[in-house]
């Protein structure tokens, strides 16, 4: 229902957006009334079913616009006609057919597009509306399409708006020209074919092409629209995979100013590559070569787009010699010229494409078979054979809509089948045949199978340019099969495989030479290049590709397990820390000193989870944090642990009569001591980080096949300060715990202590050796490793044993249990 009412919504939104009313009658209902002037036919024929064309007879159009009166039609100058006869061809070959919609007449209306988006749009909208005086006037705005499908047009930026207004009335559009990547995008052209392979393939095998002959330096230039545009960024991105270089890449097109022009001529010639490739096309190509042609250019070596490489208009430009590129394959289409070429008086008069035509080209000469202009040159069929293809496509689809098959007879077609062009297109989908020998058929996006032949410009001996094709390209077929080329065979040694290197033979012929292996880190088969610092040869030793990257990352079992550890860790001191403070009353968390316990547990927290910042991608940030958390976090740590070591030492010297020493390291003392042995750290880190931060870096002298990231210290004298405070922080507290460890057994602070430090230490001492020695990202690996065993010990040592007696022994936490064996006294009692 909806696809029915789409023209005259579309009209209504037309006249809300330029904020007119539409015409009504009295009644009140709508009536069309047609805006401007209508495109005409430039060549029609009636029929059962109706086909629209829209070529581009011309190329260029010319707008007068003075604002004193309604604008003047649009109006066009050059000419080319070939494609939309091949059209006619086909439709009339197609009605002569029983096999092919059988007693049905296909019909046309051709239209010319000038090549141009405005002149292209015009014409969609007559079509897609069903409001085209050459049809029907509908008075309701209720018409609809009445072409079946349409084909055309032979540029990309014209074939994109007719795309994207044919879509909305999924009126399908076979397109025999228009290659641009961005077609095949079914979301934003549903209704959209092409018998011609998008520019996608086109780039990759002109990419493959450059890396066959070794040209990593070139230049590259564009036509400035969706074709060029689009069909360059393709290629510069297939380039990059290949390894090719690109020296410049500038856009220009026939509607610039002409000084746009002869910059990008004088950006040309003044570069050092030699090899240029050119995604334009015929027209700006064209205008280019004039320009480059006034003064003296050094010869290049061409690589065009198919838009132009077989373009016979092109030929007459001998600074192209040997340009290569890929262009559609050359047909055979049977009885075309003889088509071409049957062209009477009485024709020519019905039509004025035409008669302008006869009249400008032939100049009215009666044997057009004397006549040796592109129109009548059969010998390059490669853009008319899409043209026949989609015509071909179209009657197929059709067929599939109005008729029924029926084995060994004649198909049933009823020609009084209103078919409307969504039918159409869901059977242009499923569309597979075969016509003069060539497949045909779409993907999912409305792509054929994409092929192409590599052509060459040759010099014949009368000095004459001539197309001569000397490879195949196939996207379908495997990738190191896709790309062939015939080159004849002719040498004295041959050519040398990859990693190996010619070594001239003395007293013979350059051409002859013996092949010996490339050194390490080189590659090619003439003279062995070295491969740039962040790359390494293939074990073919014929491309470089990129070395591999390594660092401990989150993606590998090492990373995760050492993470899983970190976290877990943080996990139990959190849990360590639940139970202590539901038991903050208990004696056995009260002995130990509770603020300091806590502020251990918060410390040991953050070592934990300090071990996260050493996984993952080095960073100018990452770097800073790993090294300098750690060491604020440990010292910290351990000074949290020689205050409880001081408190269990002052704690028993108290005992003794008249010794007032807890008066001198009580609570403000305790924290005081914490805070400035933090703080001698903390004063170490700064200056590191001022003065000569850790950076990132790419390690590529470890490993010659891989980069290792890293971070690199800055200066390792501050590393190493870091840790030796560290260590001389843990060695005093190792001292103080042992002098303290045959206190009284039921007070084991000590003991505990001097376990946890004995542990503490022997990582720290082991972790030297073992870092200094560890290749890449192991080294990261054995720092975590150091920092989870060394708070897994203290955590382990100092904190499990009192949980234990909370929740399993709570009979052992008792101020008795705990005094069993120390004279009690008032100081004493205080320090608990």
């Amino acid at each position: 229902m909806w696809i029915s009412q789409a023209p005259a919504l579309a009209l209504l939104l037309i006249h809300w957006v330029f904020g007119q009313k539409p015409p009504v009658s009295e009644t009140g209902s709508v009536i069309c009334k047609l805006q401007g002037t209508s495109a005409q036919p430039a060549l029609s024929k009636q029929g059962d079913f109706l086909i629209g064309g829209i070529f581009a007879f011309h190329y260029d159009f010319i707008l007068e616009q003075n604002y004193t009166r309604h604008p003047l039609p649009l109006q066009c100058t050059g000419r080319f006609l070939r494609f939309a006869r091949a059209m006619e061809f086909a439709i009339q070959e197609i009605n002569n057919r029983l096999d092919i919609l059988p007693n049905v007449t296909l019909g046309y209306q051709i239209y010319d597009s000038c090549g141009t988006l405005p002149m292209a749009v015009k014409v969609a909208f007559q079509f897609a509306n069903g409001l085209d005086p050459g049809f029907i006037i509908d008075p309701s705005c209720q018409a609809v399409a009445k072409v079946a499908a349409v084909i055309g047009d032979s540029n990309s930026t014209p074939s994109i708006g007719i795309a994207r207004l044919l879509g909305l009335f999924r009126v399908p559009q076979v397109s025999h020209f228009a290659t641009c990547a961005c077609l095949s995008d079914k979301r934003q052209y549903p209704a959209f074919f092409r018998t011609i392979p998008s520019d996608h393939y086109q780039a990759a095998a002109l990419a493959q092409l450059v890396k066959h002959f070794g040209w990593t330096w070139i230049g590259a230039i564009r036509s400035d629209s969706d074709y060029g545009n689009n069909g360059m960024a393709s290629f510069l991105k297939a380039a990059q995979k290949e390894g090719i270089c690109v020296e410049y890449s500038v856009a220009f097109s026939s509607s610039n100013p002409h000084s746009k022009v002869e910059r990008v001529a004088e950006i040309i010639r003044s570069s050092t590559s030699k090899t240029i490739v050119a995604f334009t096309n015929a027209i700006d190509i064209r205008i280019l070569m004039e320009e480059l042609t006034k003064k003296t250019t050094p010869l290049f070596q061409w690589i065009g787009c198919e838009a132009w490489l077989t373009d016979p208009e092109v030929l007459k430009f001998g600074e192209l010699a040997g340009a290569l590129g890929f262009g559609i394959e050359r047909s055979i289409i049977p009885r075309f010229r003889e088509f071409l070429l049957d062209l009477s008086a009485v024709q020519v008069t019905e039509s004025p494409i035409l008669q302008e035509f006869w009249e400008d080209t032939f100049n009215c000469r009666l044997n057009l078979s004397a006549v040796n202009v592109p129109y009548t040159d059969t010998s390059q069929l490669r853009i008319s054979n899409m043209v026949y293809k989609a015509m071909y496509a179209i009657a197929h689809a059709i067929h599939g809509v109005v008729c029924k098959d029926n084995e060994n007879q004649q198909p049933q077609c009823n020609k009084n089948t209103v078919v409307q062009p969504y039918q159409v297109l869901e059977q242009l989908k499923k569309v597979n045949f075969t016509t003069n020998g060539y497949p045909v058929g779409f993907d999912s996006n409305g792509d054929p199978v994409p092929t192409y032949e590599l052509v060459n410009w040759q010099e014949s001996e009368d000095g004459t340019l001539h197309f001569v094709t000397v490879g195949r390209y196939d996207a379908s077929k495997p990738k190191d099969q896709q790309f062939s080329m015939k080159v004849p065979v002719s040498v004295c040694s041959v050519s040398c495989h990859p990693g190996t290197r010619k070594a001239a033979q003395k007293g013979r012929p350059v051409c002859c030479y013996d092949c010996l292996p490339c050194g390490e880190g080189e590659i090619n088969s003439t003279d062995c290049i070295s491969c740039p610092d962040e790359s390494w040869p293939n074990s073919q030793r014929d491309e470089c590709l990129p070395k591999l990257v390594e660092f401990l990352s989150l993606d590998e079992v090492l990373g995760i397990i050492l993470a899983v550890c970190s976290i877990a860790g943080a996990c139990m001191v959190a849990a360590v820390a639940v139970i202590f403070y539901r038991h903050r009353t208990s004696p056995i968390v009260r002995a130990n000193n509770s603020e300091l316990s806590f502020l251990l547990l918060f410390s040991l927290t953050l070592c934990f989870l300090c071990s996260l910042t050493f996984i993952g991608q080095p960073s100018d940030w990452s770097c800073m944090l790993r090294h300098t958390a750690f060491g604020i976090t440990f010292v910290l740590c351990i000074s949290c642990v020689l205050g409880k070591t001081i408190v269990v030492l002052t704690a028993f010297k108290a005992t003794i009569p008249g010794n007032s020493i807890m008066k001198w390291f009580g609570p403000p003392q305790q924290r005081m001591t914490v805070v400035c042995f933090t703080s001698v750290q903390a004063l170490i880190c700064t200056l590191w980080l001022v003065l000569s931060p850790p950076f990132p870096i790419k390690n590529m002298s470890l490993y010659k096949e891989r980069i290792i990231l890293e971070c690199n210290l800055g200066s390792a004298g501050a590393f190493w300060a870091v840790l030796g405070y560290i260590g001389l922080l843990a060695f005093l507290c190792f001292v103080l715990a042992f002098l303290a460890r045959k206190l009284p057994d039921n007070f084991n602070e000590a003991k505990f202590i001097t376990f946890s430090m004995l542990i503490f230490c022997a990582v720290w001492i082991t972790f030297i050796p073992t870092y200094v020695s560890s290749p890449g990202k192991f080294t990261v690996a054995v720092e975590i490793f150091a920092i989870l065993a060394s708070s897994f010990g203290l955590m382990a040592c100092i904190f499990v044993p009192k949980c234990f007696i909370i929740i399993f022994r709570p009979e052992q936490n008792t101020k008795k249990h705990l005094m069993g064996k120390v004279p009690s006294n008032k100081d004493y009692q205080m320090s608990i």
